[in-house]
């Protein structure tokens, strides 16, 4: 009798090990991600450099090492979304923080969409920054 309970007592603590397992990662969610500007503003004119960081929003800590695999710069928010330009990925300083250069053709506000992925999580982490550019 006491093998058949040790078993039993076995299984349910490897039932309970895997089940705790999925509840902590079922915890993570790539909703608890965000991209914030590291400057609100640029001067307008070719090769500025924009820096965005990637918080996980739950630490308050910049996330290093994620893939940016979308970004566009346009003036949607003055409702010139066809008024868009190059943006390209440039080093950035810090992990964590994610630099682009782009040419801002002309005073005004221009939006950064920006698509990561997160690494150990599932989904995509989705950002839409606006910055103003002035003369």
């Amino acid at each position: 009798m006491n093998t058949l309970n040790f078993a039993r007592a076995a299984r349910a603590a490897l039932i309970a090990a895997a089940t705790g397992g999925l509840n902590s990662a079922a915890l993570a969610d790539i909703k608890d991600y965000k991209f914030e500007l590291v400057d609100q503003t640029v001067q307008a004119g070719p090769d500025k450099v924009v820096t965005a960081r990637l918080i996980n929003t739950k630490t308050g800590k910049a996330v290093p090492d994620a893939v940016i695999f979308a970004t566009r710069l346009d003036m949607a928010p003055d409702g010139m979304q066809e008024m868009a330009t190059k943006v390209v990925p440039v080093p950035g300083a810090e992990p964590g923080t994610y630099k682009f250069k782009a040419t801002f053709g002309m005073a005004g506000r221009w939006q950064l969409s920006l698509g990561a992925k997160v690494q150990g999580e599932t989904g995509t982490v989705e950002g839409k920054l606006v910055i103003a550019a002035q003369k």
